[in-house]
Formats: C-alpha cells, sequence, structure tokens
C-alpha cells in the first residue's frame, strides 16, 4: 500500500486517539499537578428575633468563587498529591519504617494507608482472576468443541451469560443471592451450623466471593477465543499425534495449548487490563469497608462529599497507569520477541 493511502486510512484512527486519549491524558496530567482551592471562610454575626446575637463562621460563597475564577485549576502543588498520605505515603513509610520493630508489623501499618490497601487488593485481584478466568474460559472451549452439536447452542448461551448481563446487575444480584438472608448466604450458614457466619462482615469471604465472581465474568471472553483458536488447529497434527498413540491429554498438551499461545498471549493482555480496573464488584458487593481498588479510589475521589478531589483522582489515575504498564511489559517483551524471531524467518 503507498504510503500517502496508508496515511489516509489510518488517520481517522489517529484523529480519535488524539482526541479520546491523548489530550485526555495531558489534562489528567496538568490536572495532577494542581490541587483544589480551600473555601473562603468568614465570621458573619447572626442574630434571633428575640435579641441577641452570636458569631459564626461561614463559607463566602462569593470569594469561593472568585478565586476559582481567578486560578480555574486550583493551586500549584507538584509532585505533592502523589507523595502525600492518600496515595504514595512516602513520609508516612519513612515513619513506619523507622519507628517499628518487625517486618509483619511494618506490613500490617502500610496496609492501613489508603492507596496500598487499595493497591494489594488489585493485584490480587488480578493475580488470582487473570489466569483462573483464562484457565476456565480455555477448558469450557475444550468441552464445547467435543460436545454433540445439538447441545452446543444451549451450553454456549449458558457460557456467555456472563457477558450478557452488566457487570454491575450481576454483581448486585449475586451480593443479594450471598447476603445473610439470600440463598447462597442461608445454605452457607446451614453447612457451617453457624446462623451469625455473613460474607460481608468477613473480610477473607469478601475477598473470595469477589475472586470468584471475577472469574465467572472473566471466563466467556477467554473462552470465544479459545474457542474459535480451537477450530483453527491442523486437523492432520491431532490425527498423526493419535496414531503415534497420544492420549487426549498429550494432544491437548503437545498440539493444542502450542498452538493457542499466541491468542493466550493477546487474552492475557486484555484480561488484565480488563481485570486491573476492577470496580464494579466492589461497588456492586457494597465491599468497599473489606476491599478496595484503585479505580474504586478514583470513583471514591470524584463522588466526595465536600467537593470532586481531581487532583487526587488525576494522581490515582496516573500511578494505576504506571503500575498497569509495569504489568504489561513482560506480556509485551514476549510478544514482540515472538514476532521478531517470526520476522526473522
Amino acid at each position: 500500500m503507498p504510503h500517502k493511502a496508508f496515511a489516509w486510512f489510518i488517520l481517522p484512527s489517529a484523529l480519535a486517539m488524539i482526541l479520546f486519549i491523548a489530550l485526555p491524558l495531558v489534562s489528567i496530567v496538568v490536572q495532577s499537578l494542581y490541587i483544589e482551592h480551600p473555601q473562603v471562610l468568614t465570621q458573619v454575626e447572626s442574630c434571633s428575633p428575640f435579641g441577641g446575637c452570636t458569631m459564626e463562621t461561614r463559607v463566602d460563597a462569593a470569594a469561593t468563587a472568585a478565586l476559582r475564577d481567578a486560578q480555574p485549576l486550583g493551586r500549584f502543588n507538584g509532585l505533592g498529591t502523589y507523595f502525600n498520605r492518600s496515595h504514595l505515603a512516602t513520609r508516612e513509610i519513612a515513619t513506619i519504617l523507622k519507628d517499628t520493630d518487625g517486618i509483619a508489623d511494618s506490613l500490617r501499618r502500610i496496609y492501613q494507608l489508603p492507596f496500598y490497601r487499595a493497591l494489594l487488593f488489585t493485584l490480587c485481584y488480578t493475580a488470582v482472576v487473570t489466569p483462573l478466568g483464562m484457565l476456565a474460559g480455555f477448558w469450557i472451549a475444550l468441552a464445547v468443541n467435543r460436545i454433540p452439536a445439538v447441545l452446543k447452542g444451549p451450553v454456549i448461551f449458558v457460557s456467555l451469560l456472563p457477558m450478557i448481563i452488566t457487570p454491575l446487575i450481576g454483581s448486585l444480584v449475586i451480593y443479594w443471592m450471598v447476603n445473610s438472608r439470600g440463598i447462597l448466604g442461608n445454605l452457607l450458614q446451614w453447612v457451617t451450623q453457624d446462623p451469625t457466619l455473613s460474607i460481608a462482615a468477613s473480610g477473607p469471604l469478601t475477598w473470595l466471593t469477589l475472586f470468584l465472581y471475577g472469574i465467572w465474568i472473566a471466563a466467556p471472553f477467554s473462552f470465544v477465543v479459545f474457542y474459535a483458536g480451537l477450530q483453527t488447529v491442523p486437523q492432520d497434527t491431532l490425527e498423526s499425534a493419535m496414531i503415534d498413540g497420544a492420549n487426549r491429554w498429550e494432544r491437548v498438551r503437545f498440539v493444542i495449548i502450542p498452538h493457542l499461545v499466541p491468542l493466550a498471549t493477546f487474552v492475557a493482555l486484555v484480561q488484565l487490563m480488563d481485570n486491573f480496573r476492577v470496580l464494579e464488584p466492589i461497588i456492586g458487593f457494597n465491599a468497599q469497608a473489606s476491599a478496595t481498588s484503585l479505580s474504586f479510589s478514583i470513583y471514591n475521589d470524584l463522588q466526595a462529599e465536600n467537593g470532586q478531589l481531581f487532583a487526587s483522582a488525576a494522581a490515582t489515575s496516573l500511578l494505576t497507569i504506571a503500575l498497569l504498564i509495569v504489568l504489561l511489559f513482560p506480556v509485551l517483551i514476549r510478544t514482540w520477541r515472538d514476532f521478531s524471531r517470526k520476522s526473522a524467518h
């Protein structure tokens, strides 16, 4: 394709990326360097109809609005937002490492900091849900590929059901079921013979429920991709393996899995990015007392009672992007090496 034709071909996509990705990202970087103006307070004398006056402190709305009009972005704070207690908390961590004796106590106190608490759950959720969701989708694809054709339609529909349901609605439905008054909550109390057992009141059970729900909603995408990949497996190679005496597991291990490795890399990239921004299950399960994520921290900053904390949300967003790049880097390096190796051949 000529260079000019290629340039015109990619121009709409390039403009969309600039308008909806590059420019918003630049605005987020700028916003993270500023903090919101404090409210201007003033002393006002308040008198009652029956006599007697008192001095009250009130917000001067006009002065506050004038201050915001003069400096719309807020007060310049540089990198201060990144290092404050709500984010990297460098000063607090230095104090913790200096004052505590044991590693366990230091980790416990660091976990109490909001950013690191959200980071730990996000990393655990991603590390658990991504591989198990891919594995579940792969085994569902293998099963569907072998069942009779008359059963494939219903089984595929049931397998794709988590993808059809809106994540927030799905999490709400599961939450009502595992609630202490729900069918699964009552069943759990009956099995454990503990009428006071509540998943919502238990941190470990809340984490486990969120992980299981994450695997449930992650499996359909892996299933679709792997099932499509199974249709491209060379039948001659499978028949040769069967003639050589390979059993079903050996055919999966030495023929099917190597064939699906490029697809697995693609699925891993998508699932890592999707699971790292976990938000809906935490809201749906009302689990913020036991589990918060980086995306929930951004959501919480933008829903603050005393005004939207744009600088805090922007700083958390950029830290999330940086951490996600670190997670994706090994997968991207592997993809680049495979591409370079194929290009060389």
